[in-house]
């Protein structure tokens, strides 16, 4: 594996890549597909929020024999959810039941430009967000929280991560965070380059190749055809 940036970490769960074998196989239907991007997502996001969140005592509270005892809060305060339109879907549900509260889900629509391979975006849903801002929409509490999580199964050339790491940063966000099934090397170190010291990216697996299409080799084919049985389209 080609080394990685410090701010890039790669799971060693051995369930998890059990299950990232199930998925890369074109024998695993459309229902485990769900299912397993689920469950690699809820491991992942364990492992990422054991390490990029904490927690701050809270009130005391009683149990219901009587007895009090000290709750604790999640930090930071404010979480949100990003997933990147349309197979970022597949992640949010696993994502959801790992935090203790429930969190705003923005949305950015990105597809990457067939001939150039560039992303561009075709759809954002971040309160006050300035398009093509200079950094600044994020400014006076306008409503960005202070950790944004991306949720993207793949990282394939690294310029849709990229450009979603700039709009959330534009936006104001403070920390990113990075959940992703799969990535390309030299995609994820183009990711991990755009904010180093504010970006963290967790993933299960790592490939070495790219197709000439911009597909991870061997990859996990199109994850949003394979979600939502569009294969043929």
């Amino acid at each position: 594996m080609a080394n990685l940036p410090s701010n890039v970490h790669v799971s060693q769960h051995p369930c998890l890549l059990s299950k990232l074998s199930q998925l890369r196989s074109q024998n695993t239907p459309p229902r485990d597909v769900k299912g397993l991007i689920h469950d690699i997502s809820l491991i992942l996001g364990c492992e990422a929020f054991a390490k990029g969140l904490s927690s701050t005592p809270g009130p005391t509270d009683v149990t219901p024999l009587g007895f009090e005892f000290q709750t604790h809060q999640l930090l930071p305060n404010t979480v949100s959810l990003v997933p990147i339109l349309r197979s970022g879907l597949g992640m949010v549900e696993a994502i959801q039941t790992l935090l203790p509260n429930s969190v705003p889900v923005h949305h950015l629509g990105l597809y990457r430009e067939p001939a150039t391979l560039h992303p561009v975006e075709y759809y954002n849903n971040l309160p006050n967000h300035l398009a093509g801002g200079s950094g600044t929409a994020g400014a006076g509490g306008s409503g960005a929280s202070e950790l944004a999580v991306i949720l993207d199964p793949v990282i394939a050339t690294g310029g849709t991560c990229a450009a979603a790491i700039q709009t959330l940063r534009e936006w104001g966000a403070k920390r990113i965070i990075v959940l992703a099934v799969l990535g390309a090397a030299s995609g994820v170190q183009a990711a991990a380059a755009e904010w180093p010291e504010g970006v963290e990216i967790w993933l299960a697996g790592v490939d070495e190749e790219l197709t000439d299409r911009g597909m991870l080799k061997p990859g996990l084919g199109d994850v949003g055809d394979r979600l939502f049985l569009t294969i043929g389209k």
